[in-house]
């Protein structure tokens, strides 16, 4: 009932609406957004969209609860993806490796650990290498790889990990004997 007075316009069942879900809104925004002044506004547009919306929700898909969350975290995530640096092109991370791998000057100035990491890296499948580079040169999660790579979260993690086994698999253990 008080969803309906919302989306008809009545000033108490809006206050009244608000105050029974603010802490639930408030909450799921500053848990996806990890910010409070970030996470207000997205709980304020998240009750504007209620208001627009209100004739839209069907009681039959969940709880007036559960859809306000539901609004709340879709608009606290399009949020985090707005902040988040702009990604790297994977077939940018192509080139990129093919010149670390193919400079001899780098090889030579970064001695021999590096080169054996170096081509330890350009041995490993396409998608492994960038997978890794992405993690550990530019610092995304598993979850942004997964997004830029249009790939299950399980198999970024996979691709990961299997590169770093590969990489600690063909890097000698430091002071081994190389000749």
């Amino acid at each position: 009932m008080l969803l309906a007075g919302l989306g008809a316009g009545d000033p108490h069942a809006a206050l009244a609406f608000v105050r029974r879900f603010q802490r639930t809104v408030f909450g799921v925004a500053l848990a996806v957004v990890g910010d409070s002044v970030l996470a207000e506004d997205i709980a304020q547009q998240a009750f504007e969209r209620a208001r627009r919306h209100a004739g839209l929700y069907d009681s039959r898909r969940g709880s007036v609860r559960t859809w306000l969350t539901r609004i709340v975290h879709n608009l606290a995530i399009d949020a985090v993806r707005v902040q988040r640096p702009v990604p790297v092109d994977p077939e940018d991370l192509v080139s990129l490796i093919a010149v670390m791998t193919d400079s001899p000057e780098d090889r030579a100035l970064a001695g021999e650990r590096s080169a054996d990491l170096r081509s330890a890296l350009a041995g490993l499948a396409p998608e492994q290498a960038r997978a890794v580079v992405m993690a550990a040169v530019h610092g995304m999660t598993v979850r942004e790889i997964a997004e830029i790579e249009q790939i299950p979260l399980g198999t970024a993690k996979s691709r990961i990990h299997a590169a770093i086994a590969k990489l600690h698999a063909a890097s000698p253990a430091p002071g081994a004997d190389h000749g």
